[in-house]
């Protein structure tokens, strides 16, 4: 009999959401060393008691045939103790029976025990072991023989006459089942034996060698994890053992530079990144990844989970299929529950208990326990995007249930335009995706590998009501990005967002009958429509005319199956890098973007190339150089468009974001152009940019919009763009940057808690009340002449953005200054 129907109460958080018996000591649960104990011990037949969450227990065990043994089960609808569980189980016990608790961790010869059982013709056996301490036991006091004289339960020390307690380990006689009521409490120690003992029938005592630990709470938790690291308990670890006591399962991953200190013991498939140190008696569950340059000693990961770079984790546990950012800290003694998402730079405080499903918002310093409560909720759509981690925030699940939530939104038969960059991540959560649409009644139209500008032109052209493009995030190969486009290709509003929200949030997605269920397309010609609509704002006989020599790196972007026709029409001379799609090189970190752009810039000097161009992932972005190979800082970029045009003859409005520089309407204003100023959103901009009389549009990090074509970010229609103007201009591209007037801007970020972020915004508001202020975006406070400071809160971070701009580098500086010791006065008042 297997005792398991225990719920574990002191060790929540993690027995909330699995019985006791299931917690993993070295990635197995504590039962299924008991059964492999009994198979070693001649066991073969077992019963198991069930109460607390039984099919967690009955799913993974089965019948008991992968252990080679056979298991049947009996379920307690109200809890009986532990006679009573016997008693209920009382149709397979017409035998001599051993009972075992499934949540205790233990290697003790049972054979031994059930030899001096029949030796000693007793009707009880109970198993008892020696301890230094025994006050949190029940002590038991036997004679010369093993009879047993006494019970004492849980004594305090004057009461202690034996250091032999009861382990929970019984061999008994089928008759002690008479003596048990049936289908009410009765507790074996508190109940059964004190009135055998009272009537004289033979209990015996056995005193065993060996290892037990009753598993009770956190602290002998983590106890019964060193002791079996340390051997003090013959257990069988999974994975294979190598030198320094660690053991590593199959497909284990550890990159140069990790370092491993045994007694550890790395699950299947773990993955441990460079500079990272895992110290003694740390155990990683199957599945779980550590990000570079982290650090864990006594830590218990389990399975699923995912540790962020940087993390320090010392002395705590962590639940499956946890998400913890970078630079996260976990104290000693804490421990996070079930599918607990942990933002950047959190610190726990230590004996802190994190209860499963909860969220810690970044920068959090937690001091106190999560139970009910969810520290700041995270949203699902971030600044640009829904985002997060491949396969840890960004599943397929989670992408088909996003999918369901957007095309609730929309009619039924409606159609939704879909795009991927190259890579296999990407392609699987697009799968999901159209799963989803399809599921809620939304035609497909799937372009596959494309670009996004051409995503959101093909939305106008096929008159689709949105669509969605799904490709690994810029600079983070580990994330991936899923974002949704309105019936006009630009971003969905704020609004759009709330109302998939609620419906994803709340799960109340439309399932679409089996006739309406959606449709997928591949629509034709979409990249030659995209081609000839874009030649068409061109004049073509003046480019290939003036025949510009321009170096184009594609970075690996599907790009590059459409500006090489788009150039060649154009009678451009082209020196190509990186024109074809590569599933493992579809963004570039930090470093690759720095190192392209050096080689871009030695081969535009060496080529004589009047132009260098180099294009991010998703086709939006432009990274520019002129002829000498310097690069062109994203905001001066900005303003040469706006002199292009201007030089060109194109005036109208333009439209920036409240953070760019103040030189913007000092370029527009010679060309007769008027300046209109939206919050720093890409939607905001994208939505400006349909209104009458805008010719331009554009931000500060290199995204260009061009909305006689498409109203979007598209670096492909940018360069096309800038080659039309800059061949209606004289000169090279080196004297219309010089031309221009200088920028001196400077940024920084200021940590504050979502709670303070409003108390602060309300407190400037009320201290330039007298000053010029925009309240467009944030808190936009003008100085002197054209200085400026912006102190503008982040959607997704506890941070406030401080931008400045002045006279001169120092001057801007010395704002940033000023600010910042104003909030800190406000902040501390």
């Amino acid at each position: 009999m297997i005792m398991a129907g225990g719920q574990g109460t002191r060790l929540r958080p993690l027995t909330s959401n699995q019985p006791k018996p299931m917690l993993p000591v070295v990635n197995k649960p504590m039962m299924e060393h008991i059964i492999e104990l009994l198979k070693r011990c001649g066991f073969r037949e077992m019963v198991v008691t069930l109460q607390f969450l039984p099919t967690l227990i009955t799913n993974y065990f089965g019948d008991g045939t992968d252990w080679g043994v056979s298991l049947e089960y009996t379920t307690e609808f109200a809890p009986l103790g532990t006679a009573g569980s016997v008693k209920n189980s009382a149709s397979f016990l017409d035998e001599t029976f051993l009972v075992i608790s499934g949540d205790a961790l233990t290697d003790i010869d049972l054979n031994q025990v059930v030899e001096f059982h029949r030796r000693r013709k007793a009707m009880v056996t109970i198993t008892l072991i020696r301890v230094e301490n025994p006050l949190e036991f029940g002590i038991v006091v036997t004679d010369a023989e093993g009879r047993i004289e006494r019970f004492l339960e849980k004594p305090n020390w004057g009461q202690v006459f034996s250091d032999t307690i009861n382990t929970g380990i019984y061999v008994l006689e089928p008759e002690v089942l008479e003596f048990i009521p049936e289908g009410q409490p009765y507790d074996f120690s508190k109940d059964l034996f004190p009135r055998l003992l009272e009537g004289g029938y033979p209990l015996y005592g056995y005193v065993a060698d060996g290892y037990w630990c009753d598993i009770g709470n956190f602290e002998q938790y983590v106890a019964a994890h060193r002791d079996v690291l340390d051997g003090k308990v013959k257990v069988e670890i999974p994975g294979f053992r190598m030198a320094e006591n660690v053991w590593v399962g199959e497909g284990v991953d550890i990159e140069p530079g990790a370092e491993i200190r045994g007694p550890t013991v790395l699950g299947d498939h773990c993955k441990v990144e460079s500079g990272t140190k895992v110290r003694e008696y740390t155990v990683l569950g199957h599945n779980v990844v550590v990000k570079k340059d982290s650090f864990l000693h006594r830590a218990i990961i389990y399975e699923n989970s995912y540790i962020g770079n940087g993390s320090h984790l010392r002395g705590c546990v962590v639940g499956k299929n946890c998400d913890l950012k970078a630079n996260v800290r976990l104290e000693e003694g804490v421990v996070v529950g079930d599918e607990c998402l942990i933002g950047e730079s959190v610190l726990v405080k230590h004996d802190v208990k994190i209860y499963p499903f909860k969220t810690v918002e970044t920068g959090a310093t937690v001091n106190t326990s999560i139970v009910w409560e969810s520290r700041g909720l995270r949203t699902l759509f971030g600044k640009r995007a829904v985002s997060g981690i491949v396969n840890v925030d960004v599943t397929p699940e989670m992408a088909l249930r996003l999918a369901m939530a957007y095309g609730s939104t929309l009619p039924v038969g409606s159609t939704v335009v879909t795009s991927r960059d190259a890579s296999r991540a990407a392609r699987t959560i697009k799968r999901a995706i159209i799963s989803g649409l399809n599921a809620a009644g939304v035609n497909v139209a799937d372009l596959e590998v494309s670009p996004a500008p051409v995503n959101r032109y093909a939305i106008r052209a096929e008159r689709a009501e949105g669509g969605v493009d799904v490709r690994i995030s810029a600079f983070d190969p580990q994330s991936i990005e899923i974002r949704l486009f309105d019936e006009e290709g630009i971003d969905i509003p704020e609004s759009k967002q709330r109302d998939i929200e609620k419906v994803f949030s709340q799960a109340s997605f439309r399932r679409a009958f089996m006739d309406e269920i959606g449709a997928i397309v591949f629509p034709p010609r979409v990249l030659e429509m995209y081609t000839r609509s874009l030649l068409d704002h061109l004049d073509l006989d003046r480019l290939r005319e003036r025949r510009f020599r321009v170096v184009v790196d594609y970075a690996y972007s599907s790009a590059s199956m459409i500006l090489p026709v788009i150039l060649g029409k154009m009678g451009c001379d082209v020196l190509s890098l990186n024109n074809f799609t590569d599933e493992k090189r579809v963004t570039l970190s930090q470093e690759d973007l720095n190192a392209s752009l050096r080689n871009l810039s030695r081969l535009v000097k060496s080529s004589e190339a009047e132009l260098g161009v180099l294009l991010d992932n998703a086709a939006e972005r432009l990274y520019l150089l002129d002829e000498m190979g310097r690069q062109i800082h994203p905001q001066v970029a900005l303003l040469l468009f706006i002199e292009l045009m201007g030089e060109a003859g194109v005036s109208g409005n333009i439209v920036v974001p409240v953070s760019v520089t103040s030189q913007v309407e000092k370029v527009a204003s010679r060309y007769g152009s008027k300046v209109v100023r939206t919050k720093v959103s890409r939607s905001e901009l994208m939505k400006a940019s349909l209104k009458d009389g805008v010719v331009f549009a554009g931000a500060g990090s290199g995204g260009f919009i061009f909305p006689s074509f498409i109203p979007t970010y598209d670096a492909m229609a940018s360069t096309a763009m800038l080659l039309d103007a800059l061949s209606r201009v004289e000169g090279p591209l080196s004297r219309h940057v010089n031309a221009l007037p200088p920028i001196h801007m400077l940024s920084t970020e200021y940590l504050a808690s979502w709670e303070q972020k409003g108390t602060i915004m309300r407190r400037l508001v009320e201290e330039y009340a007298q000053e010029r202020v925009d309240l467009e975006d944030g808190v936009k406070i003008y100085m002197d002449g054209s200085s400026w400071v912006l102190v503008l809160p982040d959607p997704d971070e506890p941070t406030l953005h401080i931008i400045s701009e002045a006279e001169s580098d120092s001057e801007a500086a010395r704002l940033i200054a000023e600010m910042t010791r104003k909030i800190n006065a406000l902040v501390s008042a």
